[in-house]
């Protein structure tokens, strides 16, 4: 797909970070878009701000862990526009991190509702849609990018749950390139991977639902981990707007993997080395030793 004027696009977590990123570039190329977020007040914002730029635009609130919520987007997108042909599966969540035996089943279902189901529930509502138009028009093409992160091919330690859920959405995404190569040429797929880019993830707490708060205060390990997170991804020095231009160009390529930081696909390696040889798990410290040295200090209180 290389001409993106007048398609629609469908962006979930489009309150903030690459979501908004995705809507603004959407809006310069000329899509219709469908925002979608579970934050009222930041989805208005990106709402107003592509409206004010010439796009046109709908917006929905949308928990994506919630199947029915997913579909309901997928209905209001065909009412308002007639078709889809780029879904970015999107929204996500930080977590609790902290060491894996902490975190609490609420931990668990909190996470992977968002940042697993979240995407599973986008795959299975969108693209029989973008199926069936293909069926209609053999001129279609029509695009699903997941977002995963490097912590879908790394293992980095005192964030267990994130780096569950984010190899689940590598290894669904690489399933659903292999099923749509089975019957269509006209819908493809990418899994984006990025490092640390400021993205306001690390404070996705602020969008837990009571539901699924926990009765505890948070562990030593999890409030180290917290500020460990929150000071890599400030940190970062590609922007969400860099990063969403290399989707976009991912798109046009139909590139599979889409990496914001290919410098650290060298940990990548030498985790598929670990595999193959075998032997234990690489420190993935192991060239930052300052890194570790933190996290032990900070795990000392």
């Amino acid at each position: 797909m290389d001409d993106f004027a007048g398609k629609v696009a469908v962006i979930t977590g489009a309150g903030s970070g690459f979501g908004r990123a995705f809507a603004r570039l959407g809006t310069k190329l000329g899509m219709r878009l469908v925002v979608a977020d579970v934050q009222q007040d930041a989805l208005d914002e990106t709402l107003a701000e592509v409206n004010a730029a010439g796009a046109q635009a709908i917006a929905r609130r949308v928990d994506v862990a919630k199947g029915g919520e997913v579909d309901a987007l997928a209905h209001a997108t065909l009412d308002a526009f007639g078709s889809v042909h780029l879904v970015f599966n999107n929204a996500g969540v930080g977590g609790s991190g902290g060491l894996v035996w902490e975190n609490t089943e609420r931990d668990w279902q909190w996470l992977l509702g968002v940042n697993l189901w979240g995407v599973i529930h986008g795959v299975r509502a969108f693209t029989p849609l973008m199926l069936e138009a293909a069926k209609r028009d053999g001129g279609y093409r029509g695009h699903i990018v997941n977002t995963a992160s490097m912590a879908g091919l790394l293992n980095p330690p005192m964030m267990g749950p994130y780096n569950v859920s984010k190899h689940a959405v590598v290894s669904l995404t690489e399933s659903l390139y292999q099923d749509l190569s089975l019957v269509t040429q006209q819908v493809a797929c990418s899994v984006l991977c990025p490092y640390f880019v400021p993205t306001g993830i690390a404070k996705a707490h602020r969008n837990r639902p009571a539901e699924l708060a926990n009765d505890t205060p948070p562990t030593l390990s999890q409030r180290a981990s917290r500020a460990l997170s929150e000071k890599a991804v400030s940190s970062g020095k590609i922007s969400a707007e860099e990063v969403a231009a290399m989707v976009f160009d991912g798109i046009r390529a139909e590139q599979f993997y889409i990496f914001s930081h290919p410098n650290a696909l060298g940990a990548v390696k030498t985790r598929a080395e670990d595999i193959m040889t075998p032997r234990n798990p690489t420190d993935p410290f192991a060239e930052r030793p300052q890194v570790r040295e933190q996290i032990v200090e900070a795990l000392k209180g």
